[in-house]
């Protein structure tokens, strides 16, 4: 169990953060107000926590863990702010930081300005963690409203590749338009009043990231060396 530290200016005004474009993960956490941003860049699929069994939406980052990542035209792609935070969590309100976070290293990029104020990169953290904070239970309730209407249903994801490999991606959840086409009126409404439904066609429109992401790794597959 990391040992947590209330962030103080003073305390940790030489503590610097590593700011890298890599992501550490090839799934990401993600709240209802990223997917708006994230369906630029990435899948948003559902999946399980694999203790409680309860839903959680996520960003694909790249299609298995060590795969290299999806590259957007050379653009940078979203971070998801359950990445943008790491090293840091909230405390009874304030934020804390696990000293031991391998996001902190000597030649990264400062927290603290020099007359303590907050620097960017602490910025950043603070917003993602207020994202996160506020969005996490309320995209818990969106997710058991999509439950409750039977909108999420299993995802078949198999990839072929030319090179003979294959890939399949279990776990995976998304919504079923069939299942959302056949709502009734009152409950179409209610998904429209509330944001849902907009929420529901951005995760199933940014499934087409996945066939660009297949064919990225098939190239590279078919450009490394016999």
């Amino acid at each position: 169990m990391a040992t947590l530290e209330l962030l103080n200016p003073v305390a940790h005004a030489g503590l610097r953060l590593r700011l890298t474009p890599r992501f550490s993960t090839h799934f990401a956490q993600i709240v209802a107000s990223e997917f708006l941003q994230a369906m630029q860049d990435h899948p948003i699929l559902f999946t399980k926590h694999p203790e409680t069994g309860a839903f959680y939406a996520g960003a694909l980052l790249a299609l298995e863990p060590g795969d290299a990542l999806s590259d957007n035209a050379g653009v940078e792609p979203y971070r998801p702010a359950d990445l943008v935070r790491q090293g840091f969590f909230l405390a009874e309100g304030n934020l804390a930081i696990d000293p031991d976070a391998p996001v902190f290293t000597p030649d990264g990029t400062p927290l603290f300005e020099a007359n303590g104020e907050p620097s960017d990169a602490l910025r950043g953290v603070q917003r993602a963690t207020h994202i996160l904070h506020h969005g996490l239970p309320e995209t818990d309730a969106i997710i058991a409203r999509f439950l409750a209407l039977r909108l999420i249903e299993p995802i078949d994801i198999a990839l072929n590749f030319d090179d003979g490999s294959r890939l399949r991606l279990d776990g995976l959840y998304s919504i079923s338009l069939d299942a959302l086409h056949a709502l009734s009126d009152r409950d179409a409404l209610d998904l429209f009043r509330r944001g849902d439904l907009q929420l529901a066609y951005a995760q199933t429109a940014s499934i087409q990231h996945i066939r660009r992401m297949a064919k990225q790794r098939n190239d590279r597959l078919s450009a490394a060396p016999a």
